[in-house]
C-alpha cells in the first residue's frame, strides 16, 4: 500500500489589528529608507571626485546604480502597502466574505515576506555603502598626513 503526501498550506490566522500594526510599521520603515536615500544620494554626491580617482571605481558605480534601483524599490513598496492597508476594509466590514478575506491574509503574508526580504538586501547594500565611505575618508586621511609631511 502507497501513502502520498499532502502539503497543507496553512495560513497563520491573524487579527485586523495586528494586519494593521505591521502594515503601519512597514510605511514607518520603508519611509525612513526613503529618507536615508535622499542622505545617501547626497552623501555620494559630496564623494563623486573622490569616487572617481578609487581604482575600484566600476565596483563603486555598481553600487550607486543598486542605491538608485532600491530606491525606487522603496516608493513601489511603499505604495503596495498604503493600497494594502487601505484593502483591511475587507477583513473589518463585518460581511462575511471567506475568500476575500483569504486572499487579503495570503497577500498581507508575501508582502510580508517581500519587506523583510527588501530590508535584509537594504542592509547589506547600506554595509557596502559604508565601506565605501569609510575607504574615501581613510583616502582622504592618508593624503592629508602625506601633504603635511611635505
Amino acid at each position: 500500500m502507497e501513502t502520498t503526501q499532502t502539503t497543507v498550506k496553512y495560513i497563520e490566522w491573524i487579527s485586523a489589528e495586528n494586519m494593521h500594526a505591521d502594515s503601519v510599521h512597514w510605511l514607518s520603515q520603508l519611509r525612513f529608507i526613503e529618507d536615508e536615500h535622499l542622505f545617501f544620494e547626497h552623501l555620494l554626491s559630496s564623494f563623486s571626485t573622490e569616487l572617481v580617482e578609487i581604482d575600484d571605481f566600476s565596483n563603486d558605480k555598481e553600487i550607486i546604480d543598486v542605491i538608485n534601483r532600491s530606491y525606487k524599490h522603496t516608493i513601489q513598496l511603499i505604495q503596495i502597502v498604503k493600497t494594502h492597508e487601505q484593502e483591511l476594509e475587507i477583513m473589518i466590514d463585518g460581511i462575511d466574505q471567506p475568500k476575500d478575506e483569504k486572499i487579503y491574509k495570503e497577500t498581507h503574508q508575501k508582502l510580508s515576506h517581500e519587506i523583510h526580504d527588501f530590508l535584509k538586501e537594504y542592509r547589506s547594500l547600506k554595509t557596502q555603502l559604508f565601506e565605501i565611505i569609510k575607504s574615501i575618508k581613510k583616502e582622504e586621511k592618508l593624503r592629508s598626513l602625506l601633504d603635511k609631511k611635505h
